[in-house]
């Protein structure tokens, strides 16, 4: 437990992101939710406990600095990477996770409760069919090329939201396809500690 406290907090200094004991034991438990259910319903690729730290926890925390107010939903949010860390490191932010999975779902919801993040809640289903209020921010980590998570998941921003996209390699084709009605506003490197290559956030509006 110890080297990964370590691990989290060497891996979060270059981003300059601080958290309270509290937060850091929060994710800490987040983990280890995540590699003992990965264990039995395969919730993610990553096997590696310290690897799930890097990937998983530090990288989905690197684009706190770009998290505005209001209510964010995480689309194909998985096992609920990156909304639960930040549901964990915003407690006043209104985190609201999608996933079509069902046993990563039921995971979250498990998260949820263990963790008693009341700022955070759980929908199973398909983006395109979810009907919610619209959202002042949308994430993706690893949902769909940038055409489709614009097309998919539109209706679900509001006028004035953005589409904040993580993405490995900057990727030149996608933002070519980037359908009518929309827009690119900013690209940020990612400089993350241990990365298997690139990281970058795209934030995305409308025109």
């Amino acid at each position: 437990m110890q080297d990964y406290r370590q691990l989290l907090l060497q891996g979060l200094k270059p981003l300059q992101i601080e958290l309270t004991p509290e937060q850091t034991d929060m994710l800490l438990a987040y983990h280890g939710l995540l590699v003992k259910w990965n264990k039995a319903y395969n919730l993610t690729a990553v096997r590696d406990p310290a690897a799930m730290i890097n990937r998983h926890l530090i990288d989905s925390l690197s684009i706190l600095p770009w998290i505005g107010e209001g209510r964010l939903l995480d689309v194909g949010s998985g096992p609920g990477l990156p909304g639960i860390p930040l549901a964990i490191c915003r407690p006043d932010l209104a985190v609201t996770t999608l996933d079509s999975n069902g046993k990563k779902t039921r995971f979250q919801v498990q998260v949820k409760a263990e963790l008693g993040l009341e700022n955070l809640s759980v929908i199973n289903g398909r983006v395109e069919s979810v009907q919610e209020p619209a959202f002042d921010m949308v994430a993706s980590r690893a949902f769909a090329s940038l055409a489709d998570m614009l097309t998919l998941s539109g209706h679900l921003c509001t006028r004035e939201g953005v589409f904040l996209a993580m993405k490995g390699l900057y990727p030149d084709s996608e933002i070519e396809q980037i359908p009518p009605g929309f827009k690119l506003l900013e690209s940020h490197r990612l400089e993350l500690p241990v990365t298997d290559g690139e990281r970058h956030l795209l934030v995305l509006g409308r025109v």
